[in-house]
């Protein structure tokens, strides 16, 4: 384990530990516990500094655990999961994925990492990834359904989502085409999709959800919109990532056999239930344009549909970005 995580690890329990008692536990000098400390700083944690005290976390952390994850997921998940894998940071967990996707993993691979310094969002916008304080994870599935089969994946991927943090208690969050979680027009979470494959044959696609848990304020000032965290919503301090990764996997496997076997038609209902923007004005912008209208809903291939001046339109996830009209 790296003497980062480890680091962390002795820092765990809230308490202050002193420089001496931290670089005796590791094996390391006083001076290299603060260089430690200054690189996690950096990374966008907080602690406090007490002269005659030592070090403390401004606020607990859990580091994730693989076995942790492993073994929390419900009966039917473990039977589908594949090798979970947990890293200290990578540039992207769904990049690292996709590279061992073309090499053989098989469907159920779980990637997460503390940190990410290439996080990306759609359109290949910056995710902010600061250490051990979201969670940054993906997963691989394999399925016979083409690549022109998967209309609509992002969505349901979104419902999984939002099934999993209603069932952590989160009941005010809802959904903004194609991929976004809001609260009160705040963003919560994001998806993006990567799918690979030949028409007629089997596809693997590349799963990647951001969640905020608890956003460090150093860290949120890279974030160019509105945004809000899971520890806000819960009103608590604490939130254990492990498990909101297990009951994350629990919703999404279910939600991909569903669409596997019906297509998005099954989640209609839900998605209408669900939709932040359904009947509100909206500006919708295409690389060329903006297009401006009334939101009404998705259609079977989880195009999004538009009454413009003229007329009904439909407009695929890949060549636009949506927002409330201004």
């Amino acid at each position: 384990m790296p003497i980062r995580n480890r680091l962390l690890q002795c820092l765990s329990d809230g308490q202050f530990h002193s420089g001496e008692v931290l670089g005796a536990a590791l094996g390391i000098s006083r001076m290299a516990v603060w260089k430690h400390l200054r690189g996690l700083r950096e990374a966008g944690l907080e602690f406090e500094i007490v002269r005659g005290k030592g070090y403390r976390l401004s606020r607990p952390r859990e580091l994730l655990d693989a076995d942790v994850i492993a073994t929390s997921v419900n009966t039917t998940t473990r039977t589908k999961l594949g090798p979970v894998e947990v890293f200290h940071e990578l540039d992207s967990t769904s990049n690292w994925l996709r590279e061992r996707a073309r090499a053989g993993a098989p469907s159920g691979s779980i990637c997460l990492a503390e940190m990410q310094h290439g996080g990306r969002g759609r359109h290949g916008r910056h995710w902010v990834s600061p250490f051990a304080a979201n969670l940054y994870l993906s997963m691989l599935w394999r399925t016979d359904a083409g690549p022109e089969s998967l209309g609509g994946l992002s969505l349901v991927a979104g419902i999984g989502l939002l099934r999993a943090l209603r069932g952590m208690g989160i009941q005010q969050a809802g959904l903004k085409w194609p991929n976004d979680v809001l609260v009160d027009g705040a963003k919560l979470a994001g998806i993006l999709i990567d799918v690979t494959g030949e028409v007629g044959g089997e596809a693997a696609v590349v799963l990647g959800i951001g969640i905020n848990v608890d956003m460090p304020p150093a860290s949120a000032g890279d974030i160019d919109q509105r945004w809000t965290d899971l520890c806000s919503l819960a009103g608590t301090e604490a939130l254990s990532r492990n498990r909101l990764a297990a009951a994350l996997l629990d919703a999404l496997f279910p939600a991909l056999d569903e669409f596997e076997s019906g297509g998005l038609g099954r989640f209609m209902d839900e998605w209408r239930e669900y939709d932040v923007l359904h009947g509100q004005a909206i500006d919708l912008l295409l690389p060329d344009r903006i297009v401006s209208g009334r939101a009404c809903g998705i259609d079977a291939g989880g195009a999004l549909l538009v009454d413009t001046a003229a007329g009904r339109k439909r407009f695929s996830a890949g060549e636009a970005s949506l927002r409330a009209a201004s």
